[in-house]
């Protein structure tokens, strides 16, 4: 049996829909925009991470900064405690959950901007490891981040390919799910693959992804199912426009990343 081990009106729409595109033209108006607020994950390196400098970084705070930048919106980048990141939405502390964020499986849960990107979600072992094969997790203890789609993908094992595991042991962060493996506590770990194989390549030799990946995932905004749709339109339609004029492949091209990842094409 599977088990959860837990460690820790139209006039105003086309007016708004005007001044959204309007880019500010000097630094005092910019100050005075209208504020995005997005809650993050702020260790999710290379999405949401803080710098050296303690600044917010990451592929999606230089997406998210584009595109407020054309949508004529301040971007407030506030990072949240991720099992609370349903709650911030519906309580109106945050506008939306911008980190990397799987749309697939969650389509009616919110109202989305997106995809503006594909990844796959994969499973992580020791590089000593017999495991060869996700077949080969059957029985075995895993390591997620808590409320992430890996946690899902074990514990209601909607798809025939994964495999019932003893124990999935749901942690605060990456951090602790890649300890929990390094020091066998765990047999394997899972999470979107760009971001594992940052922890893979701190430690060449000491880890290594399994073929099979976990699911193909599509990855959006996230806003209140009901909130604003108008908001949430034009944050697709930019991000569309953000796609389609190269702006999202150069910037994961910038961080190393494959810029099909923007289009589909080679994503999966």
């Amino acid at each position: 049996m599977k088990k959860r081990v837990a460690a820790v009106c139209v006039v105003c729409l086309c007016s708004f829909l005007f001044w959204g595109c309007q880019r500010p033209e000097n630094e005092e108006e910019a100050e005075n925009l209208p504020e995005l607020v997005i809650g993050l994950d702020g260790s999710y390196e290379p999405y949401t991470y803080m710098d050296e400098n303690g600044e917010m970084a990451g592929i999606d705070i230089e997406l998210a900064e584009e595109a407020c930048e054309r949508m004529g919106r301040k971007p407030v980048f506030r990072a949240i405690k991720w099992d609370d990141k349903e709650l911030e939405l519906e309580k109106g502390e945050i506008d939306c959950i911008w980190s990397c964020y799987t749309m697939t499986g969650r389509e009616g849960q919110y109202l989305w901007a997106g995809p503006y990107m594909y990844s796959r979600q994969v499973a992580v072992v020791r590089d000593d490891s017999e495991i060869q094969t996700l077949d080969d997790l059957t029985g075995r203890n895993v390591a997620v981040m808590s409320s992430t789609k890996p946690e899902g993908i074990f514990l209601d094992h909607e798809e025939p390919n994964i495999p019932i595991v003893d124990n999935v042991y749901c942690l605060e962060n990456m951090e602790l799910a890649f300890a929990a493996l390094q020091k066998n506590y765990v047999d394997a770990t899972a999470g979107h693959e760009i971001v594992v194989q940052q922890y893979i390549d701190l430690t060449p030799g000491q880890y290594r992804i399994l073929d099979e990946s976990l699911m193909s995932a599509e990855v959006g905004v996230a806003f209140y199912k009901q909130g604003d749709t108008a908001l949430a339109d034009l944050l697709n339609s930019t991000l569309s426009e953000m796609k389609n004029d190269g702006t999202i492949g150069g910037i994961l091209k910038n961080y190393g990343i494959d810029s099909k990842n923007a289009d589909g094409g080679g994503a999966f």
